[in-house]
């Protein structure tokens, strides 16, 4: 069965829209920054147009990248988690937006609730552990919700709370902190869940943790990234 042509009927062309994609959701940009870089290289569009197109493919992209990576962590055993949850307000009022790292620090889900108890960190858990599988340790802070929550499914004994363990997740916040100040926040639940989602698989694809390379292997790595974003939604 032939795929559907996700850009079949835009009159832009693919290249066009994954590159203003990916520039609106990896950096800190505004979408009227993105126009006038586009402008820059001689492509006249709106912002209006950049927010219908990171709408429209950016959870696609990501749920692309998330599928292969997903593939590739529950094809072997998974060592530590690290489990966190950061405040972030909507139109005044405080959310919370849990998220999972693995000890490489790319960030494996993210989960908007209006709570911090026990419910809203069991099904986070479940959530994270149907699409990854369970690993070794689960590193979190002293909150009682992942205690209780872990209990319930069974991996209570692999809960790890040692100070200064958590900063792998207290780190991965950062990338986050710096795109939720250039989007001056968030009106809706909605609207923080499908761009935390996007931002974090868009962050783990380019994230090439330069420091652990040499400069060669790190271009090369860099590269591989780019060439497999411009492929993404391809037939």
């Amino acid at each position: 069965m032939t795929k559907r042509d996700p850009f079949k009927y835009f009159k832009t062309s693919p290249e066009i829209i994954r590159l203003a994609v990916m520039l609106y959701v990896r950096f800190p940009l505004s979408l009227r920054n993105v126009e006038d870089l586009l402008h820059e290289r001689g492509i006249y569009i709106s912002h209006e147009s950049v927010r219908f197109w990171w709408q429209r493919f950016g959870p696609m992209f990501a749920s692309e990248i998330r599928r292969k990576r997903a593939e590739r962590l529950r094809s072997g055993p998974q060592w530590q988690w690290h489990l966190d949850e950061m405040f972030v307000k909507i139109n005044g009022e405080r959310h919370y937006l849990w998220r999972a790292v693995d000890h490489e620090g790319e960030v494996l889900e993210s989960f908007v609730t209006k709570a911090r108890d026990k419910k809203a960190a069991l099904k986070f858990l479940k959530k994270t552990m149907k699409r990854y599988g369970r690993p070794h340790v689960f590193v979190t802070d002293k909150l009682r919700s992942y205690g209780a929550a872990l209990r319930e499914v069974g991996a209570a004994d692999r809960q790890d709370t040692g100070r200064w363990r958590n900063n792998r997740a207290e780190n991965s916040h950062l990338p986050f902190r710096r795109r939720e100040r250039a989007m001056q926040r968030f009106r809706r639940m909605r609207s923080l869940q499908m761009f935390a989602a996007v931002h974090a698989s868009v962050f783990n694809h380019f994230n090439s943790e330069r420091s652990f390379y040499s400069r060669a292997n790190f271009k090369k790595n860099r590269t591989a990234a780019l060439d497999e974003w411009r492929q993404l939604g391809a037939e």
